[in-house]
Order: C-alpha cells, then structure tokens, then sequence
C-alpha cells in the first residue's frame, strides 16, 4: 500500500517554439515507487525529468510534489525544490580526483549554513555530516572504498558513488537519465539493483529513463512508456508486451541478448 502521492502530474504539456515535447502527460508517482520510462530518442524522457527537476517549465499543466505546485516556484522556493531532488547521469558528474570520502561529501553542501559553508572550502565537516557520508556509501556498497581517489574506481563503482552522493543530499525524489548507458551488464545491473533497493527500504521515489527494456522489466515496479512526447503506457513490466512494444518504438523491439547477459551475471552472483 503506497502513501499519499509524491509527484502529480496533469496534462503536462512542454512547448520548445512549434514542437511539441510533451503533450498531456497525466500520472501519480507514490513513494517508494521505482519508475522506468521507456521509448525511442526524442519520445519526451529526458524533458520529462527537466520538468520534474524544474530545470525547465511546464507549458501547461500542472506538475505537483505532495501538494505543492511546481509551476508557482521562484526564488528561494525554487531552489529548495531543487535541493530535495536527486539528479543521476549518465556521466557521473564527479571531482575524480578527490576522495570517494570527500565526493560523497559535496551532497552536504544544500544543507550547510553560515560558517559551515566556508568551513566546508577546506573540506571541514561535522562528526554527524561524515558519519551520515560514511552510511550512503555503505548503502551502495563501497565503505571500503571511502579513502581511494575517485578517478581509481571502475565505472559502474564511480555511478554507485554518484547514488551515493545524492543520498547524502537527502533526496526525496531521485531522477536518472539513463544512469546505465555506458556501463556493461554486470555494472548496469548492479547499479539497477541500488536504486531499486534505495526505492524500497529509503521510500523515496526513484524515476530512471532507461535505453534497455529488459532493465525496466526486472528491476522497476512501474513503467511510463513514452512516444512523441504522449504517455502511451502505464503498467508495471508484466504488462509490457510485444504488442505494446511495438506502439512504443514503431517496430519489433528485443532485448533478448542483454536478457540472457542479465541472467548469466545473476546465476554467476548466486554461485559467488
């Protein structure tokens, strides 16, 4: 049972001159929920996590977190919106060479005030804000990794560091675009099952725009499907046929070999 709504949207529509990117966008996203939104390049994704992050406005509609409505936001408002979103890319948005300590740290600074800032110039931080680092990297894994420099981690340990950053921020709403793109299957899946895990035991609400189906299929608990900016689908990934694959990318549409790659990493862990 979910609780109250985190994000509403209504009749979403985003406007770039005569093009329109989104057109009459219409969900509710409930905490603890892990979204997938899938479609080809250009169906709207990546405009739709600019509008929920408020990078961008709405053209029309309403976009709301609980009861407050985006579209009123400025000034201070706004960029304590922004504070509480978490943003994930696909590149990982990193000071490789500092600590993973020291990166993990950077999520911090929203919170800090005052003297805390400038302490924070010569990597000061209070015993609470380091303990709190030192537990969103155990969330993703990479405790023992805490005092290497970022640029010795692999890929896949450098984006489950991005996670673990924007869980130091304290985050109610984490937005990924396409947090798995240049990773292969077995970082990709790694980095699929933290922000599952995040979802469920954090109950923050987690949306990820996803290139691969079969990642939306095994790890998310609802998918959007999006196509020329129109929500054509809203299931959870039992639903997700071939039939309405098809209506989404215009054709046949299989991820049957990163399937099996997926399967074999999960039998190889179940061994290990």
């Amino acid at each position: 049972m979910y609780l109250s709504p985190t994000i509403t949207l209504d009749h979403v529509t985003k406007c770039f001159a005569a093009k329109r990117a989104l057109e009459h966008v219409t969900a509710t996203i409930h905490p603890g929920e892990f979204i997938a939104v899938i479609g080809k390049s250009g169906a709207g994704k990546t405009t739709l996590l600019r509008c929920l992050s408020c990078s961008t406005r709405v053209t029309e509609g309403v976009i709301r977190f609980g009861a407050q409505d985006l579209t009123a936001l400025h000034g201070a408002a706004l960029r304590l919106h922004r504070a509480r979103v978490g943003m994930i890319y696909q590149q990982f948005h990193l000071v490789r060479r500092l600590r993973v300590f020291d990166n993990v740290l950077i999520g911090r600074l929203p919170h800090l005030k005052g003297w805390q800032r400038w302490a924070a110039l010569w990597r000061y931080f209070e015993a609470s804000q380091r303990e709190m680092a030192l537990r969103c990297l155990d969330h993703v894994g990479l405790l023992d990794r805490v005092w290497q420099r970022t640029d010795t981690l692999s890929g896949g340990e450098q984006q489950r560091l991005a996670i673990a950053k924007i869980l130091a921020q304290e985050p109610q709403v984490i937005l990924a675009d396409e947090p798995v793109a240049s990773l292969d299957v077995m970082n990709g899946a790694l980095v699929m099952e933290t922000l599952r895990r995040i979802a469920s035991t954090a109950g923050l609400s987690v949306i990820a725009n996803l290139h691969h189906v079969e990642y939306a299929r095994r790890y998310a608990d609802r998918v959007l499907g999006l196509r020329n900016g129109r929500l054509l689908f809203d299931g959870s990934p039992a639903t997700l046929t071939e039939a309405v694959l098809v209506d989404l990318f215009g054709e046949a549409h299989t991820d049957a070999p990163r399937a099996r790659a997926i399967a074999t990493e999960e039998a190889l862990w179940a061994i290990c």
